[in-house]
C-alpha cells in the first residue's frame, strides 16, 4: 500500500470551514483507506492505500460527511518528501512558518507562471520560486502581506493549496514515521 497526502485548502482558519479532525478522519477511513492520521488542525490527512485516490470522490464525501466543501490537493506520499526535500528556500536561519509551499493539483506550466507572475523587482523582499510540482515562497512579512496578488493565484488555473514548512516538516515526519514501522 502507498501512502498519500489530501491537503484541504481553507479548513479551519479562523472561524470558516470547520472540521473536526476526527470527522475528517472517519470520512477517509469511510472510502477504504488505511492507517489515517491527520496532521494539526488545518486538513493535512496521511493516508495509505492499494488504490491512487480520486480528489472528486474524496471532496465529495467530505462534503457529505462533514457539511464543509474545501477544495483539496492529493499528492502521492514520495512525491510529497521531493517537493519538501526540494525547497531552494529553505535556510537554517528563515523562519519556517514564513516559508510557504503552494501544492497544485496538477503539474504547473513554469513558463507560463512566470509570465503572470509578479517580477522580483516587483516582490523585494520577497521570493518565489515556480517549478512543475510546487510554487515555493519566502515571505519575510506573513503571508497577509504578500506581494504575490490574489489574480496571479486565480490565474493558475488548478488548485492550488499552501503550507507553511512548519506544516510541511510535521507532514514529512508522520510519512518517515509510516515508512520507518512498515519497513520493520
Amino acid at each position: 500500500m502507498a501512502d498519500h497526502v489530501a491537503l484541504l485548502r481553507g479548513i479551519n482558519v479562523r472561524r470558516a470551514k470547520r472540521i473536526a479532525m476526527a470527522d475528517l478522519r472517519a470520512v477517509v477511513e469511510g472510502l477504504g483507506f488505511h492507517d489515517v492520521t491527520t496532521v494539526l488542525a488545518s486538513g493535512n490527512v496521511v493516508f495509505a492505500g492499494r488504490a491512487v485516490p480520486d480528489p472528486a470522490t474524496l471532496r465529495e464525501a467530505v462534503r457529505d460527511g462533514t457539511g464543509v466543501d474545501a477544495p483539496l490537493v492529493i499528492v502521492a506520499g514520495e512525491r510529497f518528501r521531493e517537493i519538501a526535500a526540494a525547497n531552494p528556500l529553505r535556510r537554517d536561519d528563515r523562519d519556517a512558518t514564513r516559508l510557504l509551499v503552494s501544492f497544485p493539483a496538477a503539474p504547473l506550466d513554469v513558463d507560463a507562471l512566470l509570465l503572470a507572475a509578479p517580477t522580483t523587482r516587483d516582490l523585494v523582499p520577497e521570493e518565489f520560486v515556480a517549478t512543475p510540482g510546487a510554487i515555493y515562497q519566502w515571505l519575510p512579512d506573513g503571508v497577509l502581506a504578500s506581494r504575490v496578488p490574489a489574480a496571479f493565484w486565480r490565474s493558475v488555473g488548478v488548485t492550488v493549496t499552501a503550507r507553511n514548512d512548519a506544516t510541511v516538516r510535521r507532514v514529512v515526519a508522520v510519512l518517515d514515521a509510516r515508512q520507518t514501522l512498515d519497513a520493520r
